[in-house]
């Protein structure tokens, strides 16, 4: 059986175990609604992918959420984007 011949330290275990860790996911926004959603992945929130509707998510809503979810995807494509230049003049 083998035997190390010599301990290993933390530092070098630690260096070795560098890269494995959990990643944060990429997320874009939404073509559509600009909810942020992972880029290759039709949207839930308004069912478009790659500014196509795939589902018909409004369907299984009943009027009074149906309302509500419309005038929240007006209001964010109404809503101004702010550009870092705009920022750094403030």
């Amino acid at each position: 059986m083998a035997v190390p011949k010599q301990r290993k330290t933390k530092s070098r275990r630690n260096q070795r175990r560098m890269h494995i860790f959990l990643k944060k996911p990429v997320l874009v926004a939404c073509s559509h609604c600009g909810k942020k959603i992972r880029p290759y992945i039709v949207c839930r929130y308004c069912g478009y992918y790659k500014k196509k509707e795939v589902i018909d998510v409004f369907a299984k809503l009943d009027k009074k959420e149906k309302k509500k979810r419309e005038q929240e995807i007006a209001d964010q494509k109404d809503a101004p984007k702010t550009t870092m230049e705009e920022l750094s003049k403030k």
